[in-house]
């Protein structure tokens, strides 16, 4: 089986990257993938057809297992039409982990490109202080992982673990003071 990897470009051009033995999806499996994810100082909102959030609870990382996927993932989700970037992550965060009550930032734009395909989504920090109820849709399970110990499966493992990289930095900035 041939070996995944994705790169993650900065705005100040560093670099960084993942890599995984293989992405199951909804088709089958992938033997192959090479993607590219960058991120962007900003980006056209027309352009945003995702917003994924890395949300914290108790100094943990949300994680969310959906009903037809093997792998832990972040909350996040596509853009309805005529909807708000920051509402589609505030919606995707109460459908996906039931929480209720939570403060959000934006982070970073970012663009997932597989070949001459690039899309774009808007990543969000999100500090939980209460969760409801699971709302019936397809999550099945929400658990929270230390940032030390993220969980080895993902349902996006080219895409997902740089998300989590990026705010972990972004996160790690402010409290050095930064202002960013």
């Amino acid at each position: 089986m041939a070996p995944c990897f994705a790169v993650a470009r900065m705005a100040d051009g560093s670099s960084t990257g993942a890599s995984c033995s293989r992405e199951r999806t909804r088709k089958g499996e992938l033997d192959h993938i090479a993607v590219e994810v960058r991120f962007h100082q900003q980006a056209e909102d027309s352009l945003f057809r995702f917003a994924v959030t890395v949300a914290v609870y108790a100094g943990r990382i949300v994680f969310c297992r959906h009903e037809s996927h093997a792998g832990y993932e972040l909350p996040g989700g596509r853009r309805e039409p005529g909807e708000d970037i920051r509402r589609t992550a505030e919606r995707e965060l109460w459908e996906e982990s039931g929480a209720t009550e939570f403060t959000m930032q934006p982070v970073a734009a970012y663009s997932v490109r597989n070949g001459e395909v690039e899309t774009y989504g808007m990543l969000y920090y999100a500090e939980i202080t209460r969760f409801g109820v699971l709302p019936p849709f397809e999550i099945t399970t929400v658990e929270l992982f230390p940032p030390t110990a993220l969980p080895m499966e993902y349902t996006y493992p080219l895409i997902q673990p740089l998300l989590v990289e990026k705010v972990l930095q972004w996160r790690q900035a402010k409290a050095d003071g930064c202002g960013c």
